[in-house]
């Protein structure tokens, strides 16, 4: 299918969802961003339940980039995830759907359907592994033989990672076998939290992942071969040398979408398969003490109906204001940053990989501005304006993807370089991290 809009579909984007807190923001980067569409415009759109929230949300992103065009040029579209209809009309005027509607476990597959149907492509900033691969499982045939690219977590959740494991592959000079990832945040004086929407969606996942198992089960993958030395797994708290704090290991999508990645290049392109560990600084030991508290009570309370209703309801308490119900101000975003960490390992070229142990190591950067509702926005829409502008850089065909599947020949990490989510190398030396 050409990724062009054209009279039977008159917009490029169509935000849905975009009253939510985080669609707010998809807005205002697509506003930003629209003059990189295909022949310098993107024809945009957005959708949601209620017009009069979209038109304050025209009305708030306006206010916010100085742009009073945006209430006459930009259209509404109303639809709602339980009218199928409405999603249907919604989807036949979109070259691609913005997914902004969570948790996706529950609003998710209506949007998925819809835009498989009706010939939309999708792309949606989720970070539950369970509405991923179950949209895999699910769907990957149908949007094959239609055409359709479905792409997942192409927000925070997992773009840096995903392609940040490319990319170190990328830049080393021989065969990578191997990578881990280090997390740190940082804030500024004003501090910094994460809406409740990501913490209702940890506690789903949470609680089901007794049916995260028994759905990977459905695929009958067989084990990716190990190439060299078998990564091994940290323990669940530890000092780390590489970040000089303490750490533990990254709980979101982050290691399913790479080792998804990972697969479809292995099997679709016969690609050395990257073995990939994630991983989170937490800090000194104070973090350690209330991260230790916090999730014990996290781990007791979410195994129970009443107990994730409180964790629901009271989010700040339950995560010692990690998360809120209102959302980080404009000015903590302004002050607030992440850095991922990647040190790789590997042979140099002309070593044979199946032979003694890696004998190079490398170490890249991802870095960027504040996760959640900074590079978040920025990553969803650079992923659809790649989609737009690079159609034949994507896969042959249409199915459901992880961004590295789908991006991998694509100059999306340039795209992301310019807008302020960085890509660097260390020099690699045999042996050495730096």
């Amino acid at each position: 299918m050409a990724l062009t809009s054209s009279a039977a579909r008159p917009y490029h984007i169509i935000i849905f969802g975009a009253s939510g807190f985080t669609g707010q923001f998809v807005v205002e980067e697509v506003a930003r961003t629209s003059a990189e569409g295909p022949r310098g415009a993107v024809r945009w759109a957005l959708a949601g339940r209620s017009r009069a929230k979209l038109d304050k949300v025209l009305e708030q992103a306006s206010e916010a980039l100085g742009k009073p065009e945006l209430k006459s040029e930009v259209d509404i579209i109303v639809a709602d995830v339980g009218e199928p209809d409405s999603l249907a009309a919604m989807c036949k005027q979109g070259v691609i759907v913005l997914n902004c509607v969570g948790p996706y476990r529950f609003y998710g597959e209506a949007v998925v359907k819809a835009c498989v149907e009706n010939g939309a492509h999708c792309i949606d900033i989720c970070g539950e592994p369970q509405f991923l691969e179950g949209m895999q499982l699910n769907y990957h045939s149908q949007a094959a033989d239609k055409g359709v690219y479905i792409v997942g977590s192409c927000g925070f959740d997992s773009i840096p990672a995903d392609l940040g494991v490319l990319y170190t592959r990328d830049q080393f000079k021989g065969t990578l076998t191997a990578v881990e990832s280090f997390l740190t945040a940082s804030t500024g004086p004003e501090g910094g939290c994460i809406h409740d929407g990501t913490w209702q969606s940890a506690i789903y996942g949470f609680a089901d992942s007794g049916k995260l198992r028994s759905l990977r089960k459905k695929f009958d993958h067989k084990p990716l071969p190990v190439v060299g030395a078998k990564i091994k797994r940290r323990s669940a708290l530890f000092f780390s040398d590489e970040i000089q704090q303490y750490s533990v290991p990254f709980m979101g999508a982050d290691p399913s979408v790479v080792k998804r990645t990972q697969r479809f290049l292995a099997e679709e392109h016969n690609k050395t398969p990257v073995q990939y560990g994630a991983y989170a600084g937490i800090g000194g030991i104070t973090s350690v003490i209330k991260l230790l508290f916090a999730g014990m009570m996290f781990w007791f309370l979410v195994k129970f109906s009443f107990g994730r209703n409180l964790l629901i309801k009271f989010p700040e308490f339950f995560s010692f204001g990690f998360f809120s119900k209102e959302g980080p101000t404009r000015k903590q975003l302004e002050g607030s940053s992440f850095r991922f960490a990647f040190f790789g390992e590997g042979y140099t070229e002309g070593q044979d990989p199946s032979q003694g142990k890696p004998n190079a190591k490398i170490r890249t950067l991802v870095q960027g501005p504040e996760p959640g509702y900074v590079a978040t926005p920025i990553a969803m829409v650079q992923a659809a304006i790649t989609m737009l502008n690079e159609p034949n850089s994507l896969p042959k065909k249409g199915g459901v993807y992880t961004p590295g599947a789908a991006f991998a020949n694509t100059t999306i990490i340039d795209r992301l370089n310019n807008h302020g989510i960085q890509f660097s190398t260390f020099l690699s030396k045999p042996n050495s991290h730096e």
